[in-house]
């Protein structure tokens, strides 16, 4: 389970404001998936989340609540295995463009005049691609290091080492392509979209390739919802707002 593409997905499709989804139990969402008809007699042998610690500076209250719903987990899902990437800090250079709204295209910020520029905007004016100038700006972020990867690595080491006889994918990220193929030769792989958008055409495949027996699905807002950890797991107690 790739658990940033897992958390973006969940929040899209929840919504960032709204509580209830968050304190999320991976083992009772794959459960429920599981189409007694597809895969009968199925039984949960690991439950693999793929993660990174946001130790982001000036982002205390983040850090706690991650660490304690992974406390929850840890304590609650005897079959969890947590696989950490990494936080890494970035500064980005690009053009500006104005915020996203209702799903229409984001169009790029013309430059003002040199002299109603901002003197404490960090802003460059570049001539743009037709001509017009435009604001160039830098900026900081942090990406999330090593997750797919980790989703890879793991899924292709308990395929290979015959440790289950079938596997669940929570990513919607086109990377993992060769790998999902790969494992679709040996065991039955059901690919699970957590994402709001259609999932990725290299992530599709037919359900009789390789071993057969594989599936695809989209999770909905109530996939979430009805998959949620009791309030309390021993010392871990569900953040406000959750």
């Amino acid at each position: 389970m790739d658990a940033f593409n897992v958390y973006y997905g969940a929040r899209a499709a929840c919504g960032r404001g709204t509580a209830g989804w968050r304190w999320l139990d991976l083992a009772a969402l794959a459960k429920v998936l599981i189409n007694p008809r597809v895969w009968p007699n199925a039984r949960l042998v690991a439950v693999v989340y793929c993660t990174a610690p946001r130790d982001r500076e000036g982002d205390d209250s983040s850090l706690r609540d991650q660490q304690t719903y992974i406390g929850a987990l840890r304590n609650y899902i005897p079959e969890l295995l947590i696989v950490n990437g990494k936080y890494v800090p970035r500064v980005k250079t690009g053009v500006l463009i104005e915020r996203a709204q209702n799903g229409r295209p984001q169009r790029r910020v013309p430059a003002p005049p040199a002299d109603q520029l901002p003197g404490w905007l960090p802003a460059e004016a570049v001539e743009g691609p037709g001509g017009a100038p435009e604001l160039l700006v830098s900026v900081s972020t942090f990406e999330e290091k090593g997750s797919d990867v980790n989703v890879a690595s793991q899924l292709l080491i308990d395929v290979l080492s015959r440790r289950v006889d079938a596997a669940m994918v929570f990513s919607n990220d086109s990377d993992l392509h060769y790998p999902l193929q790969h494992a679709r030769l040996h065991i039955p792989v059901a690919t699970i979209n957590p994402s709001v958008k259609a999932t990725a055409m290299d992530l599709r495949g037919n359900r009789d390739d390789g071993a057969g027996g594989h599936w695809w699905r989209r999770l909905r807002p109530e996939d979430f919802f009805k998959s949620q950890l009791p309030d309390q797991v021993g010392p871990y107690i569900k953040p406000f707002g959750w």
